[in-house]
């Protein structure tokens, strides 16, 4: 099981991450895509790798916006699973 990360962990990870902000107990990311379809293939392509880690992001879709949010719901809040995740999207997201 993962724990919660501290405020100050928390802090230290969003210093490291590109465009996510800490909301209540999630980070949050958007994403605008080039176009529609290119935010359905980055979906699929973060939906690829959180299967592979099984630890699923909450996602919206907005024509070209793309937000993600992250939060370990068994957990309560925010662990290393979501700044992993976080960083793995950052990647995929360019």
């Amino acid at each position: 099981m993962a724990g919660i990360l501290t405020d100050e962990q928390i802090t230290a990870a969003l210093s490291d991450l590109n465009d996510w902000t800490r909301e209540d107990a999630a980070l949050v990311r958007s994403v605008e895509a080039s176009t529609f379809a290119d935010g359905i293939r980055l979906v699929a392509d973060v939906a690829a790798v959180a299967d592979e880690r099984d630890h699923h992001p909450d996602i919206d879709i907005r024509y070209t916006t793309v937000t993600f949010r992250l939060s370990t719901h068994s957990e309560g809040g925010i662990t290393d699973n979501d700044v992993q995740l976080a960083r793995a999207i950052d990647r995929l997201a360019g």
